[in-house]
């Protein structure tokens, strides 16, 4: 295979270089077959990242070496990769403004792969045609296991979450975050800030953890996390993202941020399989599910809902 090759998509020449590099020694997954995986979910993939300025995390060398989180376009950006300048408040590098890589067309995809970007990370706002950050369109938890809890009992927590949104009048949509545990979506009309449903969210973790106190934690402090699945409410603030539907992970295997059913989630919840744990799609897995089912997402790309007062009970 040639080390570089130029294609074509959709109009746009890109060249692509050390296609048979391995990035995932354990199952020989080379750069080449995760350019060809985000080519073929790209159009699923497009509309959860379209209008959100993506932080990318690279591993040049493969997920068993080191990697990087990167927020500016990297230089040498094409001219035709849309960006965005946002304020970047606490930034790590003293930088008032971050210039963002805005995802909206398969090229760019395809671009990012061949810098070796594995995973796409997303807030839960979007930039609106102002080129300024709109209030939050969904609220998200993050249900992240303490050991020895896995995604089993992040399966018991996401159905008892999504009882409340049930009682709350908000659908809520589960996936899997690719590596240790899940995350569940709800759909917003961006008529409450960031810190409102950070706050809405807290409220459902906190009551949850004064329900399941064995099960289920609030709190930050991880000392307090093992055997239980922390109910990450904090993932809404505006300076914070989640990794996108459809996302590869640095895992050993080359796993993905999949959508699932309830149907599988309740069925999650009831296994007793510990060496081969449910709900873990690689890339394979996940392009034949959605050959078979389509986005088990897309409802969250048309739904709106306004945050409704917090019950305390």
């Amino acid at each position: 295979m040639p080390s570089k090759v130029n294609v074509d998509v959709e109009g746009r020449t890109l060249g692509l270089s050390n296609l048979e590099k391995v990035l995932y020694p354990e199952t020989g997954t080379t750069k080449g077959e995760i350019i060809q995986y985000y080519t073929h979910i790209a159009p699923i993939l497009l509309p959860h990242l379209r209008d959100r300025p993506v932080t990318r995390k690279r591993w040049p060398n493969g997920v068993e070496e080191a990697s990087f989180f990167e927020k500016n376009a990297p230089r040498g950006t094409p001219d035709w990769v849309r960006t965005a300048e946002l304020p970047s408040p606490g930034s790590t590098m003293d930088r008032e403004t971050v210039v963002y890589v805005m995802t909206d067309e398969l090229a760019t995809i395809v671009w990012l792969a061949n810098l070796a970007v594995l995973e796409l990370h997303v807030p839960q706002w979007k930039v609106g045609d102002d080129g300024k950050g709109q209030n939050p369109d969904r609220l998200v938890v993050d249900l992240d296991p303490g050991e020895p809890a896995n995604v089993i009992e992040c399966c018991q927590v996401a159905l008892l979450l999504g009882e409340l949104f049930d009682d709350a009048g908000l659908p809520s949509y589960p996936k899997t975050s690719g590596s240790k545990g899940m995350q569940m979506y709800v759909a917003l009309d961006g008529g409450a800030t960031s810190n409102e449903v950070s706050a809405y969210a807290r409220g459902l973790a906190q009551r949850l953890e004064r329900e399941h106190p064995k099960l289920v934690i609030s709190r930050m402090e991880r000392a307090a996390r093992p055997g239980k699945v922390f109910i990450d409410w904090s993932q809404n603030a505006g300076a914070k993202t989640t990794v996108a539907p459809y996302s590869v992970r640095a895992r050993p295997r080359p796993t993905v941020s999949t959508p699932v059913t309830w149907d599988e989630v309740e069925q999650g919840a009831r296994s007793t399989a510990r060496k081969r744990l449910p709900l873990q799609f690689d890339i394979d897995d996940v392009l034949a599910r959605v050959e078979e089912d389509g986005d088990l997402l897309e409802p969250l790309l048309d739904e709106a809902y306004a945050l409704p007062e917090l019950d305390e009970e």
